[in-house]
């Protein structure tokens, strides 16, 4: 895969783009069971359990912060040169404000994903 430049990530709520975000990032994991039974002694026998993803994603002050626990279509762009956009529905489960001395007033968001996670190709 090429190399892409992060500079033209993006993340969009609804309809609505957010502007100012500077970082986002997606876990997209799947819970393992240990599905071993006596039958098995001490060999693993991993079972693929429940899919979960979500994230954050950041910027500076632009006005009143976002609701918490809002639900809103998401869409996570890698860039606007090539990469891939990741989308789904998620509510906003936390929000984080940081003021720092020599830096500029952000706010970072926690999501969690509330059905599929589509990954597609730009």
């Amino acid at each position: 895969m090429a190399r892409l430049a992060g500079y033209g990530g993006a993340v969009k709520l609804g309809t609505v783009d957010q502007t100012g975000i500077r970082e986002w990032t997606l876990d997209y994991t799947v819970t393992v069971l240990d599905g071993r039974g006596f039958d098995d002694g001490i060999n693993p026998h991993p079972v693929m359990g429940a899919r979960t993803w979500g994230g954050s994603f950041r910027g500076p002050k632009e006005a009143a912060p976002m609701t918490l626990f809002a639900s809103a279509a998401l869409v996570l762009q890698e860039s606007t040169t090539g990469g891939q956009n990741h989308s789904g529905s998620a509510f906003l489960t936390g929000i984080h404000e940081t003021v720092d001395v020599d830096g500029l007033v952000e706010y970072s968001y926690d999501y969690v994903g509330t059905g599929t996670l589509t990954i597609a190709t730009a």
